[in-house]
């Protein structure tokens, strides 16, 4: 069992929901520890759920609204996302969390790395200018929440 996934969200086809593949990307370029696993999905597939199962933690990477100004990037526990918060069209992260909550047992702990949006266009490809500066700082958020994760392992 691998004891960690980062599970990145988005399209990049949609302006700054495009934000978890571009972190993907990064992430796969870079060095994660041995016991993590690196996934990329959308939240509103049929088989999201299973990047939940099968670990011990989970670090959610995704577009949020209504956090902060866009490009502001925050870490969150998985009860401070409401099913609609994330949800820029169609099925959300936090619909998607929510299931995770009521189907598996045991629960993973999961964090959430999250962006404000500034824009999400159906079929106009590239981040903002805020959002794809806010990238070297997800990603050290992300970092950083896999060391403290270890950190916290008894």
């Amino acid at each position: 069992m691998a004891s960690r996934h980062v599970v990145c969200f988005g399209n990049e086809l949609h302006g700054d929901d495009g934000f978890g593949a571009a972190l993907h990307a990064a992430l796969v370029r870079g060095r994660l520890p041995p016991d993590t696993r690196l996934f990329r999905s959308d939240a509103g597939s049929p088989g999201a759920i299973d990047c939940f199962d099968g670990c011990d933690e989970v670090v959610v990477v995704d577009v949020l609204s209504g956090y902060g100004p866009p490009g502001s990037v925050h870490t969150l526990a998985s009860d401070a996302i409401a099913p609609e918060a994330t949800a820029a069209h169609g099925a959300g992260v936090g619909r998607l969390l929510e299931t995770v909550r009521c189907i598996l047992r045991p629960q993973p702990r999961i964090r959430v790395v999250g962006v404000e949006a500034g824009r999400v266009d159906a079929f106009r490809p590239g981040l903002s200018p805020a959002v794809a500066a806010s990238l070297p700082v997800a990603l050290q958020a992300v970092m950083d929440c896999l060391r403290w994760n270890r950190r916290e392992r008894p």
